[in-house]
């Protein structure tokens, strides 16, 4: 039920903000607001504290721990996925092509274009927005309510290093990939479903969203640096 309502409120947020500037120029923040108080609100209706939903910084170390080893691991084979995809997709007469966003293969030139990308007030101000606005919220909500109540209702018969593994991960996973449809519709957006399953054995291995909400904002912000490292100059020319 949650899920449904938050799905009809980012949904309409979506549709308003095509004719409203405020709405907008604000809609990450709006969205995050829905997933905050959803939370709030079915924690309070069912008697219980966001902290049995995760929102807590303990196991403070572990959690620390296995969201930079994620990092450590996953970072550098997205990395040489990104170029490779980017190889195939960009080149003449790929049969992939379609999807690369458009427009960004232009001039791409892969490994031999790669340049240290300008990092200042703005990238900061994206790494405090990703954790902010966009991770704390998600993880909350997805990892933090509907993960927990999925492992409530469906528990997991398997558990790999303290986190479950079953049903409620791939639902909740599923979920989280579905909402990522609800303000754009691109099948590209499906593909967070997999990070979700990290996330979610994140939070099922600690009782805690922090792993998940660091792992989350630097995923984002991540992909924010390698835009900037390979496609600096056709995201430019795209502003144009």
């Amino acid at each position: 039920m949650a899920f449904g309502v938050s799905t009809a409120l980012v949904a309409l947020l979506g549709l308003v903000a095509r004719g409203v500037g405020f709405v907008n120029a604000n809609l990450g923040a709006l969205v995050a607001i829905v997933f905050l108080y959803l939370t709030v609100y079915v924690a309070n209706r069912r008697g219980e504290d966001l902290v049995d939903f995760g929102f807590l910084s303990t196991p403070r170390l572990r959690s620390v721990v296995i969201a930079l080893t994620y990092i450590a691991v996953v970072f550098p084979i997205f990395m040489a996925g990104f170029v490779v995809f980017y190889d195939l997709a960009c080149a003449k007469g790929s049969a992939i092509a379609q999807l690369a966003p458009p427009g960004l293969c232009f001039g791409y030139e892969g490994w031999g274009g790669a340049h240290w990308p300008s990092i200042g007030l703005a990238t900061l101000e994206l790494a405090f927005v990703q954790i902010v606005v966009v991770a704390l919220p998600e993880e909350l909500f997805f990892r933090g309510l509907i993960h927990e109540l999925c492992e409530r209702a469906v528990p997991p018969k398997r558990r790999v290093l303290g986190g479950g593994i079953g049903w409620a991960l791939i639902i909740s996973s599923a979920l989280f990939a579905l909402g990522h449809l609800t303000v754009t519709f691109d099948a590209r957006r499906l593909s967070v479903f997999f990070p979700g399953l990290v996330f979610g054995w994140m939070r099922s291995a600690t009782g805690s969203i922090l792993a998940g909400t660091i792992a989350h904002a630097a995923s984002n912000l991540f992909i924010h640096i390698l835009q900037k490292v390979f496609l600096e100059n056709q995201l430019f020319l795209r502003t144009l």
